[in-house]
């Protein structure tokens, strides 16, 4: 057990670093939001996790589950999960789900994860294994780069951002000139590409994969990725099928596509794009992901 005076000076210690943020107006505060403001902060794009309609069907949905069959499998912990899926949280509704969630958006399958965020994490991490490499758009999001620091992966690549989207946000960015100066700076997909396959026999022969990581919406700045070009890149240069190409639509989901179904949707790519990974708590009104 920790002493009081041990106790007293973490707090001191801790008083000292809040102090220090404030002074330098870096101290975070939570706020309520308020009714009376515009929503410009949220990811909330189509405000269906304020809709009444959607929140009173959910209940509906729920109460006639219940009264119909209370101890059926579908409902059980139907709130809470009691533990992992692996373990005894797995239920018929959350397979049901994963069926809708993979018709939808034309998948072979899904797999729920409590957000985006893990789903990115979880898939990066587990599936390149040792002697694979991973490419990736040096502003990908946060969640691809933990997913990195835990992959198995031999080689992880960056490529210049400016080199994956629409040509019409591309003669605007001039980050390969004036961000990227060194001999060590990433170079745009193609060319990381055609150097990656030069190089490595095993990457040249099909015998490691690659995976090849993009967003289809950038939501700091609106870019769109350039999936066709993309595509058509990892085909030619990685012919024998090893290219793998992962797409976060965490932000297109709901927005672009028939449906909101995405941007690999819209362009007619789904057979194109070996993973997508979608976030239900921005368009969708939501949470989780898969």
């Amino acid at each position: 057990m920790k002493s009081s005076a041990q106790t007293g000076s973490l707090e001191a210690t801790l008083q000292k670093r809040l102090a220090r943020r404030e002074s330098q107006g870096r101290l975070r505060r939570l706020d309520i939001p308020r009714s009376d403001l515009v929503d410009f902060s949220s990811n909330d794009y189509l405000s269906l996790s304020q809709d009444l309609v959607l929140r009173n069907a959910l209940v509906a949905h729920l109460t006639d589950s219940d009264k119909e069959s209370p101890s059926s499998s579908l409902n059980r912990r139907m709130i809470g999960s009691g533990g992992s899926r692996l373990l005894d949280g797995n239920s018929v509704f959350v397979e049901q789900v994963e069926r809708k969630i993979s018709k939808f958006h034309g998948s072979e399958a899904a797999l729920l994860f409590t957000s985006a965020y893990d789903a990115n994490v979880g898939l990066i991490s587990c599936v390149p294994g040792p002697g694979d490499v991973i490419m990736y758009d040096n502003l990908i999001h946060a969640s691809i780069h933990d997913g990195m620091r835990l992959s198995r992966a031999t080689r992880k690549i960056p490529f210049t951002h400016s080199s994956i989207i629409r040509a019409t946000r591309r003669s605007n960015v001039e980050e390969d000139s004036e961000v990227f100066t060194t001999a060590t700076a990433p170079r745009g997909l193609e060319l990381a590409l055609k150097q990656l396959t030069d190089s490595d026999q095993q990457v040249r022969s099909g015998g490691s994969n690659v995976f090849i990581c993009v967003e289809a919406l950038y939501s700091m700045d609106g870019d769109i990725a350039d999936l066709e070009r993309v595509s058509s890149v990892v085909k030619a240069l990685l012919p024998r099928g090893n290219g793998h190409i992962i797409v976060d639509e965490a932000h297109s989901v709901g927005v672009l596509g028939d449906g909101g179904r995405g941007l690999a949707c819209q362009l007619g790519l789904e057979d194109r794009v070996w993973a997508r990974v979608f976030g239900f708590g921005k368009a969708m009104g939501c949470a989780g992901g898969e």
